[in-house]
């Protein structure tokens, strides 16, 4: 999805203020469609916090269920007050918190382990009742070798690390648009 500088402010304000909107009883303000077509295509989304560079938070959806716009907000929200890993964010932590948005490409089966291309792809993992997903920058903020990649990846679905050298799971790619307010702050 090819999204402009301006749309990534938008949607970058947007989850900001789907946090805020928890603390303080406000109404959300809704971006220019016309204008801004690509917030209302369906997409899946995560959106990341960190606080001094430490996750706080990381929810989203895999696959679209509403137009990207409300896909942020509700992921956004969910980051800072439903990922089971952390207590919810309190008020006086957001100015120390950093938002990155990753907007996912549908889904693809793959084939071989031989696909996955660190830095470029996530990883889905569906297999025997079990599912988990690890973002194109897992790796790379982990330095993580494919190996490590597909470890990780069985680790978070429960599964021992290297579950994945006995067989080929069903596992699925895809790509992310990934843009964060450190870096359009830059």
């Amino acid at each position: 999805m090819n999204i402009s500088q301006e749309e990534k402010q938008i949607l970058l304000e947007c989850a900001r203020q789907s946090i805020n909107s928890n603390f303080r009883n406000t109404s959300f303000t809704e971006p220019d469609y016309e204008k801004y077509p690509v917030l209302q295509v369906p997409a899946g989304a995560f959106v990341t916090l960190r606080k001094h560079h430490q996750l706080r938070g990381c929810v989203g959806f895999i696959e679209a269920q509403n137009e990207l716009f409300e896909t942020i907000r509700q992921a956004a929200a969910y980051a800072a007050f439903r990922d089971s890993r952390f207590l919810p964010v309190e008020e006086e932590e957001m100015n120390d918190i950093s938002i990155e948005i990753s907007v996912l490409s549908p889904p693809e089966k793959m084939n071989k382990y031989e696909d996955i291309e660190i830095g470029k792809h996530g990883l889905i993992l569906e297999d025997y009742g079990r599912r988990a997903l690890l973002l194109p920058q897992v790796p790379i903020e982990h330095h993580l070798d494919r190996n490590g990649f597909l470890s990780a990846l069985c680790e978070k679905a429960g599964l021992y690390k290297d579950y994945w050298e006995e067989k080929q799971l069903n596992m699925c790619l895809f790509t992310a648009t990934i843009f964060s307010e450190d870096e359009l702050r830059r």
